[in-house]
């Protein structure tokens, strides 16, 4: 990757004796729409508060368009938004009153070419449908409508880097469609973006993702080629008495992983040609089988597989 817009390198954060990010290295590529993939705990936020000038790291560095976050963190947030999963929105104002306040931080002009605070105002409004409550409090807004106006004053001042600690945490469905609407956008627009997400689907979304466990990244990589590595070799069954199958499947040789997935299990094979072996296993020991088939994993599939490699 030739001049990334954000370069990471062996950058760790320890809290006494806990190390919550472990000499995590990646580079984003300018206007790449990027992941940090894992569960809660993993380090995703450390690493952005790292990432956004907040958090001192204890040692590597990153470095966000060109400017070292160890060296001058200050700086780096010129070019730089961050919205933090408690991102401060002020409940008694307005939702235009909170963008202007935004605008007003970051010293976005009121007059200019063309009335550019008052166009970039227009822009948010239109694309976070956020328009026809703009003199609506914000302490009257539900999460998903919040999130977006978060969203929208970290965008006030159109930077070239956004970071999102989880911002489809909690959020209805259709706001979350929305926020992604609104990211794909930034994207579009040439913005380089780094999202943080325990959503194990939301991976598909991103160019890349970092899947990351307690602090370390354990694959990255674009999701479609960490699924590629696992063709052909996951199952779903349809089965009666899921927990109880897929206990009886984890200690059957061939099978790497095996988890509950909605109404089904997903088995993750060494060796494909071991799925008959398993419908006579789970005949053998009482279970209904009603269907078994090849299946695309899913990117919860891939990081526990992940997992496992890492740990064994």
């Amino acid at each position: 990757m030739t001049d990334p817009m954000v370069s990471v390198e062996g950058l760790t954060k320890r809290f006494g004796e806990v190390v919550a990010v472990d000499d995590l290295s990646f580079d984003v590529a300018r206007g790449e729409l990027f992941g940090l993939v894992g569960p809660d705990g993993s380090g995703k936020t450390t690493t952005l508060r790292m990432l956004a000038g907040v958090l001192t790291p204890t040692a590597g560095d990153a470095l966000l368009n060109g400017i070292s976050v160890v060296k001058d963190p200050e700086a780096v947030k010129v070019d730089l938004a961050y919205m933090s999963q408690r991102f401060g929105l002020y409940t008694d104002l307005t939702v235009r009153e909170n963008i202007e306040f935004y605008a007003d931080l970051y010293r976005v002009p009121k007059r200019g070419a063309g009335g550019e605070r008052a166009a970039r105002l227009e822009r948010l409004f239109r694309f976070s449908n956020l328009g026809p409550f703009q003199d609506r409090l914000a302490g009257q807004l539900s999460g998903g409508m919040k999130q977006k106006l978060g969203l929208s004053c970290a965008l006030i001042h159109e930077p070239l880097i956004l970071l999102l600690d989880e911002p489809t945490f909690g959020v209805d469905p259709i706001s979350r469609r929305d926020l992604w609407l609104i990211v794909h956008e930034m994207v579009a627009g040439g913005v380089t973006v780094i999202v943080s997400t325990a959503y194990m689907d939301e991976a598909e979304r991103f160019d890349r993702v970092a899947l990351v466990n307690e602090g370390r990244a354990v694959a990255l990589a674009p999701p479609a080629d960490l699924q590629a590595e696992l063709n052909h070799k996951v199952i779903a069954i349809e089965v009666e008495r899921l927990r109880e199958a897929r206990d009886v499947l984890r200690d059957s040789p061939g099978v790497e992983q095996a988890a509950v997935f909605g109404d089904r299990l997903h088995v993750t094979l060494s060796d494909p040609a071991h799925t008959s072996v398993l419908r006579a296993r789970l005949q053998a020991g009482g279970f209904e089988v009603h269907a078994i088939e090849s299946v695309t994993p899913s990117m919860e599939d891939v990081f526990m597989s992940r997992i496992r490699g890492a740990t064994v």
